[in-house]
């Protein structure tokens, strides 16, 4: 079994919830479709069954993926760590120092990732040139516009 995954307990409660969803009702709807295009006769050029089967397919690779992913889930509470340098969780404002632009972070697990909301992922180029700084220390990384520098200006939770 591979790496823990850090979740906030708000996203856990999301992803098991979106397992039973997955395990009761898209179950059920699956095989109801399934049944359906079997009523059709002939399967062997039945594109509906096809179909069918492809959906219940994805469904449980996504029911073993959430599974595994809950299985491996240590839920963090953002009280919990310290405020002394940049942790996951943390909520981060830094200086582009080539733009002078300010951007505020939340740094999140990889599941938890959503750039549109400021979340970024500890596994980021920018996530990890952040982990373990502190308040005014200056971070450089790569991104596909090229080599960025970041100052720390604030840390909280």
């Amino acid at each position: 079994m591979a790496d823990t995954v850090y979740l906030t307990e708000e996203r856990f409660l999301e992803l098991q919830n979106e397992l039973i969803e997955l395990k009761t009702k898209g179950r059920k709807e699956v095989a109801q479709k399934i049944a359906e295009a079997r009523s059709h006769g002939d399967l062997s050029e039945n594109a509906e069954y096809d179909a069918a089967k492809h959906q219940q397919e994805l469904l449980e690779m996504r029911i073993a993926k959430l599974e595994e992913t809950l299985m491996k889930a240590q839920v963090i509470r953002p009280e919990e760590l310290p405020n002394d340098k940049v942790y996951i969780l943390s909520r981060v404002k830094v200086k582009n120092l080539k733009t002078n632009k300010i951007f505020e972070y939340i740094l999140v697990s990889p599941e938890e990732a959503d750039f549109e909301r400021g979340k970024i992922s500890v596994t980021s180029p920018i996530g990890k040139s952040l982990m373990g700084k502190k308040v005014g220390d200056v971070v450089e990384f790569t991104a596909p516009a090229g080599k960025t520098q970041l100052e720390i200006l604030e840390i909280n939770r």
